[in-house]
């Protein structure tokens, strides 16, 4: 629990209750732009996220392969075990060697491997070369980050029947980085017809759909697309995701996922798994500015 202030011979602990529809739904990726976090704040940083009142509403800390020289001397320099995604932006190719080094580094626990699709790769290749490397480490989840362009739908059928999730880009550092809200509402209405579970990436930096007002940018809010999600599971159109991507009443979104119950909740998580944040502590205020997440203040003897 976080530690506030004392007064009187007593401290003040904020409890936060995180519920399931909110678990491991954050993807550390402090690493990542537009947040740019050297590494030796971010790994402490991570693992101080892991110990704190808030700890259930964190996922694993996503890390490049290319940096993965960078890694052993952080870890040696903290207390904890890192919970890894590796992200493999070289595709299956380049993915056996990086596996390998992240087996070799004491304190990581291998949650999640993630992997690009280098153009030129055929379908077949990429899923030869993933059951290869899934086989090497058994328990890890595995995503493929879907091309935004005609690939998408020959890659999402080859997923079809596989163990495999999908990663959607949803955002960047330029405008065409940002995919619109049909091009989205798309993407997650096939991979709902699909059966194939998906995470998202890059972009979604506030809980509701906005403006970003430095930018210019229309940026994805993390609570539309979970919405979207749920309405997709429910056969709502590639229209109606449209529309719920659009939506821009924080209340409104709110309120339509408080509503759901414990089915409903466990079955938008197995679809919607996680999304890249280069924040924790933004989705978390978001939350409790919304009323999803709770927090309490517990006195206890000093």
């Amino acid at each position: 629990m976080d530690v506030g202030g004392t007064a009187a011979g007593v401290v003040t602990e904020h409890a936060i209750a995180i519920p399931d529809l909110f678990a491991g739904l954050c993807d550390d990726a402090a690493l990542f732009p537009p947040g740019n976090a050297s590494i030796a704040d971010a790994v402490p940083a991570h693992l101080a996220h892991e110990r704190s009142a808030h700890a259930r509403l964190v996922g694993p800390f996503v890390f490049p392969a290319p940096r993965l020289a960078e890694l052993p001397g952080i870890l040696a320099r903290v207390d904890g075990v890192l919970d890894l995604s590796l992200t493999v932006p070289a595709g299956v190719a380049a993915a056996p060697d990086a596996v390998a080094v992240v087996r070799g580094v004491a304190g990581v626990r291998f949650a999640a491997l993630e992997i690009a699709v280098p153009a030129g790769q055929t379908t077949a290749a990429l899923i030869a070369g993933l059951d290869a490397i899934a086989a090497s480490v058994p328990g890890v989840e595995v995503y493929v980050e879907v091309p935004r362009d005609r690939r998408r739908a020959e890659v999402m059928a080859a997923l079809i029947g596989t163990p495999y999730a999908a990663k959607f880009r949803t955002g960047g550092i330029v405008a065409e980085a940002y995919p619109d809200e049909a091009e989205l509402a798309a993407a997650v209405v096939s991979a709902v017809e699909a059966g194939v579970p998906f995470k998202a990436t890059a972009g979604l930096h506030h809980a509701v759909r906005n403006t970003d007002p430095d930018t210019g940018f229309e940026q994805h809010g993390f609570l539309n697309l979970m919405l979207a999600a749920h309405r997709a599971g429910r056969g709502a159109t590639v229209a109606e995701i449209a529309r719920t991507l659009a939506e821009r009443d924080g209340a409104r979104l709110a309120r339509a996922l408080t509503e759901l119950d414990g089915h409903a909740v466990g079955a938008l998580r197995a679809t919607f798994r996680s999304f890249g944040t280069c924040s924790i502590a933004d989705p978390l205020t978001e939350l409790t500015d919304l009323g999803l997440v709770s927090t309490t203040d517990q006195g206890v003897p000093a």
